[in-house]
């Protein structure tokens, strides 16, 4: 069951109320290949590889020219009361693949471009690519998810998260809290 634009909408005032800081952290995975999840207590972040054995290293979907990964998402951010709201069918539905789910207001006006956060002992850094949600997103969760993401009262919320880069290598857990810097 996939959710409506009604619910979607009923949902807001619960994800504005995200916590602006301090973000517990819910959910940590790693994507070894299309359609694979690794659930995990902790992920190693590296400026180099990204999360390694995550398909960032070989199969991103943002290339430089030179054809290397785009740094600028090897981690993504999802808050976990957007994720609420869309993984309705959990036994039916695969979770989207955000490497790390917490409980955070990814908004624009909370964290700008280039804002530094925390994650352990790693720092990453919020890039300027906006998450718009792919067509996985549309297949999963319904067509009213895919629009709530890229609707124009919502893109400065970014509900579909933070791309961001890492500038400090380091491990993040899920005891950890993402903290701005």
């Amino acid at each position: 069951m996939q959710p409506t634009t009604t619910q979607l909408s009923a949902a807001m005032d619960h994800i504005r109320a995200a916590p602006r800081d301090d973000a517990p952290i819910e959910m940590l995975c790693r994507r070894p290949g299309f359609g694979e999840r690794e659930f995990l207590s902790e992920l190693p972040l590296t400026v180099a590889a990204g999360i390694p054995g995550d398909r960032w290293t070989t199969s991103p979907w943002m290339k430089l020219d030179d054809g290397s990964p785009d740094p600028r998402i090897q981690v993504s951010i999802l808050p976990s009361r957007v994720l609420e709201a869309v993984w309705t069918d959990r036994d039916n539905q695969p979770h989207p693949g955000d490497p790390i789910v917490a409980d955070l207001d990814c908004s624009y006006a909370n964290l700008p471009v280039g804002s530094r956060l925390q994650a352990g002992t790693a720092i990453l850094e919020v890039s300027d690519v906006f998450n718009d949600a792919c067509v996985k997103w549309k297949a999963r969760y319904g067509a009213p998810a895919k629009d709530w993401i890229t609707a124009r009262e919502n893109v400065h919320l970014r509900l579909r998260g933070l791309l961001c880069k890492i500038v400090q290598d380091g491990v993040v857990t899920l005891e950890d809290r993402l903290k701005k810097l």
